[in-house]
């Protein structure tokens, strides 16, 4: 019986998800759905095997546990402070101060806006306002010098998207509190595979700009300008962002705030900072605060959600189902991990990063957990590639931000395929942190 319902119950999520409902609605209608399918069982029909949710003020106990915690605090105060970043004009001023300065650089203007993302990945953590600010003061730019379509477009999405896996990432902190894993830790074990990503993004750049000179040509103009002040300019820019990043990220690996503290000082740093640059007046902290209400309200209705879904799927037994399917194959701790790994990467096409970390790592994490792997090092490695997720077709939200912020010259494949190279490095540096979970555990 157990095993039917687990089934009954995914197949009625997977169809309700085609139907255009809206995830959040669709994963608490479904487990509310059979919350009352496993009241009638039990208490009805005399199926005791599922009797551990027989009410739905079990299940609405569970809930309310869940979206409570103090663990998931930190998450509204990063996306203020990403918001506020977005208007602060601190992207627009690095760009410039590095166009002059790597305009010799073979592949200069993209490799700027790799380390311009690594800034707003690390004061941010907000994809969709990364992703399309860089398509908005980066893309144009790119075409008026001359560089392939394909390649802007792919440095632009891959780099936009650093800020899941980069702390303060909004990613980390769900995970925490879903994994029960301190947010802290899984921010000091990110640090090293985030800047190892960035990075080889560089190297391709770089590569593929001594290689193919013609997709990137060197932005004459502004390596005329290149000069002492142009130089002053790029430190000047730096220096604002940089303190706030060593602020928020020092004070959590140094142990002297936790991530909800470090996030209080983050939204502060961030006002203090859109103060300076003329761009806080009342209407825009009235908008930030709108769109902050916004996005957290609907991170929040997926974790309802998501958490009465989990709920029911765990009262039918499911977490023992595909634990003892696992257990089956026999594969071992090395065959499983890369076995969880390929089956969340190819979720990845059609679910958002949202529901695999709310439903599927809680369930497949225990599993891996019993093989005595370090628990932060898996975490990251799901995080990692999780991060595919935003690159691959048909469901990355990446390429859609882009899609709606480039450019008209840019075509749909245009973006897909400058997404391919970038998912690529990513599965590489997941194969290099697998190999080598120093990466990961070497700062903690």
């Amino acid at each position: 019986m157990s095993v039917a319902l687990v089934i009954l119950l995914f197949s009625a999520f997977l169809i309700f998800l085609f139907t255009g409902f809206p995830v959040a609605f669709v994963l608490g209608g479904v487990g509310v759905l059979f919350a009352v399918l496993g009241s009638v069982l039990a208490d009805v029909w005399g199926y005791y095997d599922v009797a551990e949710i027989r009410s739905i003020g079990f299940v609405a106990n569970r809930i309310f546990s869940t979206i409570s915690n103090y663990s998931l605090i930190p998450m509204s105060m990063f996306i203020f402070m990403g918001y506020l970043l977005d208007r602060s004009g601190v992207a627009e001023r690095l760009i410039a101060a590095m166009h002059k300065v790597l305009g010799r650089t073979p592949g200069g203007l993209s490799i700027a806006v790799v380390f311009i993302g690594v800034i707003l990945a690390a004061s941010t953590g907000i994809i969709g306002a990364s992703v399309v600010l860089l398509s908005t003061i980066a893309l144009p730019s790119m075409l008026n010098a001359g560089y392939a379509r394909w390649l802007s477009a792919g440095t632009v999405g891959a780099t936009g998207c650093l800020g899941i896996l980069i702390p303060p990432s909004i990613m980390l902190v769900v995970m925490g509190d879903q994994l029960r894993l301190p947010v802290g830790d899984l921010f000091t074990g990110a640090i090293l595979p985030g800047l190892l990503l960035a990075l080889c993004f560089v190297s391709f750049i770089f590569i593929v700009a001594l290689i193919r000179p013609e997709t990137m040509p060197a932005t004459k103009d502004s390596a005329e300008r290149f000069d002492r002040r142009a130089l002053w300019d790029l430190v000047g820019a730096l220096v604002v962002p940089l303190v706030l990043v060593i602020a928020v990220l020092g004070s959590i690996v140094a142990g002297i705030a936790s991530p909800t503290e470090a996030s209080g000082i983050g939204a502060a740093g961030a006002m203090v900072l859109a103060k300076a640059n003329g761009r806080l007046s009342w209407k825009e902290l009235k908008d930030v605060c709108y769109a902050t209400g916004r996005t957290v309200a609907f991170l929040y209705a997926l974790i309802f959600g998501a958490s009465c879904f989990s709920v029911v799927l765990r009262g039918y037994g499911g977490d023992e189902i595909i634990e003892n399917a696992l257990h089956f194959l026999s594969l071992g701790p090395n065959g499983t991990l890369i076995l969880v790994l390929g089956i969340i990467f190819l979720l990845g096409f059609f679910l958002d990063w949202m529901e695999i970390v709310l439903i599927v790592a809680p369930l497949l994490m225990p599993i891996l957990l019993q093989f005595g792997l370090d628990p932060i090092w898996v975490a990251v490695l799901i995080a990692i590639c999780l991060q595919t997720s935003f690159l691959t077709p048909p469901v990355g939200m990446a390429l859609f931000y882009i899609r709606k912020a480039a450019p008209a010259e840019f075509s749909l494949a245009d973006i897909y395929k400058g997404a391919i190279p970038f998912v690529l490095l990513q599965l590489f540096v997941l194969v290099l942190v697998a190999c080598f979970p120093q990466l990961v555990t070497g700062l903690l």
